[in-house]
């Protein structure tokens, strides 16, 4: 019998892959059945998160696939750079209005992560001297 510690490193990403996008596709079902207002792959990432919590064995099984995705996040901007340029026009019309957007979220979502960061240092103790 063929068990999973057997198979070939291609075969374990293949099944990393698998049950990353398996989680997601069961967030997906549970935020449209519930009508939720939170989006599917942010429900099946925390079903995920639980699993790895569970279960640690399995968050170091999927790391190294992970990884790979990770190293490779750039080419998931492809799409999107080209949804913006064949929607130019909308860009020419309201471009002043996005940039200022985009620009203020950036400046907010930025300085929630530094107090975020700070607050918690600050309820752990951590005064950030050691390494």
């Amino acid at each position: 019998m063929l068990t999973v510690d057997r198979l070939s490193e291609g075969a374990h990403m293949i099944l990393n892959l698998a049950m990353i996008l398996s989680f997601q596709l069961i967030g997906e079902v549970i935020a449209r059945a519930a009508n939720l207002p939170v989006p599917g792959p942010v429900i099946g990432m925390a079903l995920l998160l639980a699993a790895f919590l569970i279960r640690p064995a399995l968050a170091q099984r999927v790391l190294p696939t992970s990884q790979g995705i990770l190293q490779h996040l750039s080419l998931l901007f492809v799409p999107a750079g080209v949804g913006v340029i064949s929607h130019a026009d909308a860009l020419g019309q309201s471009g002043v209005a996005l940039m200022a957007a985009l620009v203020g979220s950036t400046i907010l979502a930025l300085a929630a992560g530094a107090l975020t960061f700070v607050g918690l240092a600050r309820l752990t103790g951590n005064k950030g001297d050691s390494p």
